[in-house]
């Protein structure tokens, strides 16, 4: 094996990015064609997924002189923004606080960039620093090779099966860059079946316009839902908002700051206990008391509920003083669905003409990341709270619950750790910091 692995530095040093055509085991006909496969051999680490996490993860790996790869299954950076967001949305933090490495956003993007102004700025930052994904990879497998010491991740590039370009990429170091909010959570609704309307994830949600004069149902009470629920109302739909859990409504700003910068500012001279207590007395003070309004709020505080499980407290734009005016109407969780109505556990009864499902993200690792330690299967998420190293090479970008500010801080360690091992192992490092061509 020994010979094997010096045959391929041999083969790497002349040819960074070698291709190689790889036989398939079919049978004979037209499977046998289809079975074959490229194997790609890269010196540098594979990233999955070109979204902020992973350009951010390319840069900072650029920046120590340490070549990548970046596989991404749609045909655009930041998919998620692009492909998948409503039209009003606007990043719920500070610009400041969500800047990728190496660069600030425009001194004339607003406090809260808009949708369209973010995707800018990532695709400015890609062209900046020469970061060129490898659009229509999906990624259907990989797997750490134990006998060979490296990653090996297998990748399909097209749409169906019948057309689709296997090639598997072999590094030894494996970057999962997918997110938290890789697929669309659809919970299953009795009589989901009848429902004769719409029903659609907010994924696929864009703007209002088309549901104006019309009452539509708005399952989850999380940022998305609040803010679609407050576009379909601007839009003179009649929204009303499915409130299954409690939940913490904030205030985007407190005393002339971001709620989110405060809370870091207090939070290196005070317990989050303290910190936890002071966001709420505030919040009670500029939106009062939201269980008025059927938003009672947890027991636990919204920065140690987002420490314990990740729940993001609602950094409300405007929908709490629609549903102050009856604009938005509140209503409990779902018990089934008619023909032409939705039945909620009270008993009430109302007409809707369609439902609009803002129930979340999810990962989606474990469909296709062959690897029991670092990710769980259950929920695709790192096992230990803010992990990104793993054994054998294997790192994750994005799933810290910290935001567009954790996958800067992901991206700056994998890095960091990746470089000394890129210095320290000079039989394969060495020949590709001349030769390399930018990625």
């Amino acid at each position: 094996m020994a010979s094997y692995v010096k045959e391929i530095g041999g083969k790497l040093s002349n040819d960074p990015f070698l291709t190689e055509e790889i036989g398939g085991g079919g049978g004979g006909g037209g499977g046998e064609e289809k079975d074959k496969m490229r194997r790609v051999w890269v010196p540098g680490p594979v990233i999955v997924g070109a979204g902020p996490s992973g350009l951010a993860a390319a840069v900072c790996l650029k920046q120590k002189g340490v070549p990548s790869i970046v596989l991404e299954r749609s045909n655009c950076i930041a998919s998620l923004w692009q492909l998948k967001t409503y039209d009003r949305l606007r990043l719920h933090l500070p610009k400041q606080f969500c800047e990728l490495p190496f660069m600030s956003f425009p001194a004339e993007f607003p406090t809260y960039p808009s949708k369209n102004q973010f995707v800018s700025y990532l695709e400015v930052y890609a062209e900046r620093f020469d970061i060129r994904p490898r659009f229509n990879e999906t990624v259907a497998e990989a797997e750490y090779d134990h006998t060979l010491g490296f990653w090996r991740v297998r990748s399909k590039h097209g749409n169906t099966d019948e057309i689709a370009t296997v090639t598997e990429y072999v590094s030894r170091w494996l970057i999962v860059a997918t997110g938290e909010n890789a697929e669309a959570v659809v919970p299953k609704l009795d009589g989901m079946d009848v429902f004769d309307g719409p029903i659609k994830h907010a994924s696929l949600y864009k703007s209002g316009e088309e549901f104006g004069g019309k009452k539509v149902l708005v399952v989850g009470c999380g940022n998305s839902g609040m803010e679609v629920s407050l576009d379909l109302c601007e839009h003179r739909a009649s929204p009303s908002l499915v409130v299954r859990d409690a939940v913490h409504v904030l205030p985007r700003e407190m005393l002339g700051k971001s709620t989110f910068g405060l809370s870091i500012w207090l939070l290196k001279w005070l317990p989050v206990r303290l910190v936890d207590g002071f966001l709420l007395m505030v919040s009670r003070m500029i939106l009062g008391d939201t269980a008025k309004f059927g938003l009672d709020r947890p027991i636990i505080g919204p920065l140690r509920l987002k420490n314990l499980s990740g729940k993001t407290p609602v950094l409300d734009v405007g929908t709490l003083a629609k549903i102050k005016t009856g604009h938005i109407k509140v209503r409990p969780s779902i018990k089934r669905l008619r023909r032409h109505a939705v039945e909620f556990v009270d008993g009430r009864i109302e007409r809707y003409d369609s439902v609009i499902m803002a129930t979340g993200y999810r990962s989606n690792v474990p469909s296709w990341l062959k690897e029991g330690e670092m990710f769980g299967k259950e929920d695709g998420l790192p096992r230990k709270p803010f992990g990104w190293k793993g054994k054998n090479g294997l790192y994750a970008a994005g799933f810290t619950n910290r935001g567009l500010l954790g996958s800067s801080m992901d991206a700056k360690r994998i890095a960091e750790d990746i470089e000394r091992c890129w210095k320290a192992d000079a039989k394969f490092c060495t020949p590709f910091t001349q030769s390399l061509p930018s990625t």
